[in-house]
């Protein structure tokens, strides 16, 4: 078990005093076999009322309200978590154990239908040009497959820090070669689900302990989540070519990256030019110094 200690600052600033709608925020992981939360604490500015809910994805949502004008919303999650690594379980997945087609049960199908179901298009062919050059023999083992995926895309696409903008859509990102993390993920998720694969987009964050060629630590990560006939849903990070790593902490899972933004909602009145700040420090407890 490691215990960390994760500060998740966000800051957005304005020319002018604005107004706030309903904002929604993913930032508090939901407890489990793997993640326990031993302390949360969430301070915001300007104050407002708060709602926590679990959404239709079992996602810990907190609903807020900003009362009042500001010219600034500052948002600091604080969160102390207990990490029980779970590796990949080395079993044998039934029947078929093949990359394409991957069969699920009856029961199954009917609850991974919406994760198996491509969103984006693919209008000049890139994406399916691309996925078809990396399927193995018909016989190859759906875990060995996703392994391999998962790091063809870690050494072949060019890692770009991107803090704002949505993801790029998947044709996209294999045609310019590059990305972030949010990009690589879904591209893996838009590609797997091509194949028959239940695919879904994880937001969270990465623990990486004196590790200078992680990708995409200092702010909030993204990866791939694949359910797997014996194992379930099981952890791809095609940014570091990282699978069910101790290092990845969860906070939401969503069909699409847009339903998964850790910070979503919308301003009222025009504020001018605007700009958005986010840090994120994840690190053991014992390693803090001690409070002023």
């Amino acid at each position: 078990m490691v215990r960390l200690r994760i500060r998740h600052e966000t800051l957005y600033t304005y020319e002018r005093p604005v107004g706030f709608a309903a904002h929604r925020l993913l930032l508090r992981p939901r407890d489990s076999h793997a993640i326990r939360v031993v302390e949360a604490v969430m301070t915001v500015s300007p104050p407002g009322d708060t709602r926590w809910l679990y959404d239709a994805l079992g996602n810990s949502v907190c609903s807020f309200t900003p009362a009042g004008e500001s010219r600034a919303l500052s948002i600091v999650s604080e969160l102390v978590i207990e990490r029980y690594p779970a590796p990949l379980a080395d079993i044998p997945i039934r029947d078929p154990q093949t990359a394409t087609p991957i069969v699920y049960s009856p029961t199954d199908r009917a609850v991974l239908a919406p994760f198996v179901e491509p969103v984006t298009d693919d209008p000049d062919g890139f994406l399916l040009k691309w996925l078809r050059a990396r399927v193995g023999s018909p016989h190859e083992p759906a875990l060995d497959f996703l392994m391999r995926l998962n790091r063809s895309i870690r050494d072949e696409f060019e890692y770009k820090a991107r803090d704002l903008g949505a993801a790029q859509e998947p044709h996209f990102t294999v045609q310019v070669g590059s990305g972030t993390c949010r990009d690589f993920a879904w591209l893996m998720v838009e590609a797997l689900r091509r194949l028959g694969y239940a695919a879904r987009f994880v937001t969270g964050y990465l623990y990486s302990p004196g590790q200078s060629d992680v990708r995409g630590a200092g702010a909030t990560h993204a990866w791939c989540e694949v359910f797997l006939p014996d194992l379930g849903w099981t952890e791809f990070d095609p940014t570091n070519g990282l699978a069910e790593s101790e290092d990845l902490i969860p906070v939401a899972v969503a069909r699409t990256p847009a339903e998964a933004a850790p910070i979503s909602g919308a301003i009222l009145g025009d504020g001018g030019e605007a700009t958005l700040t986010v840090h994120v420090d994840v690190r053991p407890v014992e390693s803090l110094p001690a409070a002023a």
